[in-house]
């Protein structure tokens, strides 16, 4: 997490989840979750952490006053992992819908500045 501002505060922090998967558009969706973290949209969370019930990750997740789940492919295992995971309310941000497809999305400065663009747009909607 930001040690600037750790929770981003109003209320309660501003969590961003995403696909790391071993395909490009795993990729990109980490590392514009990187930047949304270091431009201070949010804090990227450890997404095993929801899989694993890891009590830390769980409560903090709870208390988020936003969160934005960003899946690299039509899998949408962050999707799905956060739902099993007892969380209904959060964006969720489908690469393909940005007309990334997997194995067919390198990771170039241009993909991951259009996922950061719409996450921001996201997280402020």
């Amino acid at each position: 997490m930001s040690q600037k501002n750790p929770c981003l505060c109003s209320g309660g922090p501003k969590i961003i989840f995403a696909c790391s998967g071993a395909a490009d558009v795993g990729a990109i969706a980490d590392q514009a979750a990187r930047r949304l973290t270091k431009e201070g949209v949010g804090n990227m969370f450890c997404m095993a952490g929801i899989g694993a019930r890891v009590s830390g990750i769980m409560k903090t997740t709870e208390s988020a006053d936003k969160i934005l789940a960003i899946d690299g492919c039509p899998l949408n295992c962050v999707k799905n992992g956060l739902e099993q995971g007892g969380f209904n309310k959060f964006e969720h941000l489908q690469l393909a819908d940005l007309g990334m497809g997997k194995c067919s999305s390198p990771v170039t400065e241009e993909n991951i500045s259009k996922v950061v663009a719409k996450g921001k747009e996201m997280m402020a909607g």
